[in-house]
């Protein structure tokens, strides 16, 4: 059977949605390449019976071989995965004395570096807490000054081990090497077995329609874990499976392929941001940008990969009319019969902003994010696209629903499409 491992998120700021999980997450990829699945993902408050009742299940009723928990190692009060785990191991806290002298030397450096007026008491009282660990367990060296620790079971007892680290993703992820080669979660993890991981993309497909696809070719996804999410247009169809079933992943893999020759805009997992940028990158292309109601997004968006100022030249955000006018060039004529949001401005924008800023492509969003400023002829959701070349022009008109950052960001979504579109010349028809 192959290994399972379970997580445990600590934090009342992480549980209410206040900071995001960015350890969880990162942890289940890293398990996978090593071989684990991951049987339970638990986020917790910073409450020490959530904790171990967490523990609780995932050892008894999930019963996985290793248990991770992040967060709770530092110095102040409500700081208590240490306590914790070693009560649930059966195992006392006791001063490392060792541990203890690496610590105060990284505290004294610390506060002797950034300057820190510091209360000499309560700094020896957070330093000695830090290097208290459970009896029998193996520290993991600190990055910053909580250090990791791998917490055997209770001696004579079967159950997985414990490894504890600290919150912060910077010093979890720096100790994750260390945490791996440890022999207890080496042990572990020793019936760990090769588990792949691959995405296809779909552009507007229906999970309703995928669904029936699915349902119709069991033989082309069995025994696969297939898991879809739908965001902003884009299907994601997830698949993972061990290394034996290459050949039945191939299966839905052509499949998808087949059936949708052209909504399947990414078989190799890459986004279409990926795709964008590669496609400019590859034809020494340039882009630039002109949007009303994203207040660009999309220019952000594209400027996020490394590298990008070699295609990104620029973007107008043209809220107003008359920056419209005087920054793009759009007609006052042609604002005054057709209006800001339509197809026409959309076109002059795209065609405004590649002059002016002299790029290969221009982009041109207009519409109405809301809540307000709808009307009958126009209502909250009508967005105008347009990508251009000089030579080719790609339109496209949606009608979106949701709040204003949904519409936006389906707006910025539906635009580097239309860009893909016009960069491998598929006409959107075709869609």
């Amino acid at each position: 059977m192959a290994a399972r491992a379970g997580i445990v998120v600590t934090g009342t700021e992480v549980l209410t949605g206040r900071v995001a999980d960015r350890n969880g997450p990162w942890l289940a990829e890293q398990l996978r390449q090593l071989g684990c699945d991951l049987a339970q993902l638990v986020v917790v408050g910073d409450r020490p019976a959530d904790l171990r009742q967490a523990l609780e299940f995932l050892a008894g009723g999930v019963g996985v071989d290793l248990i991770i928990t992040s967060g709770g190692l530092g110095p102040t009060a409500d700081d208590l995965t240490a306590q914790v785990v070693a009560d649930f191991q059966h195992r006392p806290l006791v001063l490392d004395p060792e541990l203890h002298t690496r610590i105060s030397a990284i505290v004294a450096n610390l506060t002797a570096q950034r300057g820190w007026t510091t209360d000499p008491d309560a700094t020896a009282a957070a330093t000695r807490k830090q290097a208290m660990v459970p009896a029998g367990a193996h520290p993991i060296e600190p990055v910053g000054t909580a250090p990791g620790l791998v917490v055997p079971p209770p001696d004579g007892q079967d159950g997985p081990p414990v490894l504890v680290l600290p919150g912060p993703p910077g010093e979890l992820r720096a100790m994750w090497p260390q945490a791996t080669a440890d022999e207890l979660v080496a042990a572990a993890l020793k019936n760990a077995d090769e588990l792949r991981e691959h995405t296809v993309r779909l552009w507007e497909v229906p999970e309703s329609e995928l669904a029936a696809l699915l349902r119709d070719n069991p033989d082309a996804h069995r025994e696969l874990e297939v898991s879809t999410c739908l965001r902003e247009g884009e299907l994601e169809v997830v698949t993972r499976y061990p290394a034996e079933r290459q050949s039945g992943y191939q299966r839905l893999h052509d499949l998808l392929a087949t059936a949708y020759p052209r909504a399947a805009f990414s078989l190799d997992g890459r986004t279409v941001d990926d795709l964008v940028a590669d496609a400019l990158t590859s034809s020494n292309l340039t882009i630039a940008t002109a949007e009303s109601c994203t207040g660009g997004g999309l220019a952000a968006r594209l400027s996020r990969r490394p590298g990008s100022s070699a295609y990104l030249l620029g973007g107008v955000v043209a809220y107003a009319n008359a920056v419209k006018r005087l920054s793009l060039g759009v007609p006052a004529e042609l604002l005054d019969t057709v209006g800001a949001v339509s197809a026409e401005v959309a076109e002059a924008m795209a065609q405004g902003v590649r002059r002016e800023l002299t790029a290969d492509l221009g982009v041109g969003i207009t519409g109405i994010a809301g809540p307000g400023g709808g009307t009958e002829a126009k209502p909250v959701g009508l967005v105008y696209l347009c990508a251009t070349d000089g030579d080719r022009t790609l339109a496209r008109r949606l009608q979106l629903g949701g709040s204003r950052t949904l519409i936006q960001q389906r707006s910025i979504t539906a635009a580097l499409h239309l860009v893909r579109e016009l960069l491998v010349e598929i006409p959107p028809e075709t869609q």
